[in-house]
């Protein structure tokens, strides 16, 4: 059996609010830490039948970037709804609301940087 591995480094300041992020993929074939912005992490808990959440942006992340990263994170999550238990036609709902999300966020003309 392979093991694989994906680690997130947080640096934060003195309010515990993250200053850079870095994470790195043992399968990803990066050549280490790579910067980033913001992460979303959701994890299935079975025993619970609950989501666990970390969500976490640096304090310099663009508000601009942002609405693409919600973007893109949404339009994720409709793929993967049809990819995981074939939901075509909700997923299809979904990515209608994504192009009404890129609409009222103003990133419509961006929509080329919005694709997954």
């Amino acid at each position: 059996m392979k093991t694989s591995s994906i680690q997130f480094n947080i640096e934060l300041d003195e309010r515990n609010l993250p200053e850079r992020m870095q994470w790195e993929a043992s399968d990803a074939g990066m050549q280490g830490p790579t910067p980033c912005k913001a992460l979303m992490l959701s994890v299935w808990d079975p025993n619970e039948h609950n989501t666990l959440k970390i969500d976490l942006w640096t304090k310099d992340m663009l508000v601009d970037d942002m609405k693409i990263f919600f973007h893109q994170t949404l339009l994720g999550m409709a793929s993967m709804l049809e990819r995981s238990i074939n939901e075509e036609r909700m997923a299809g709902d979904m990515r209608d609301f994504c192009d009404y999300f890129a609409e009222k966020m103003g990133i419509v003309n961006n929509s080329s940087k919005t694709q997954p």
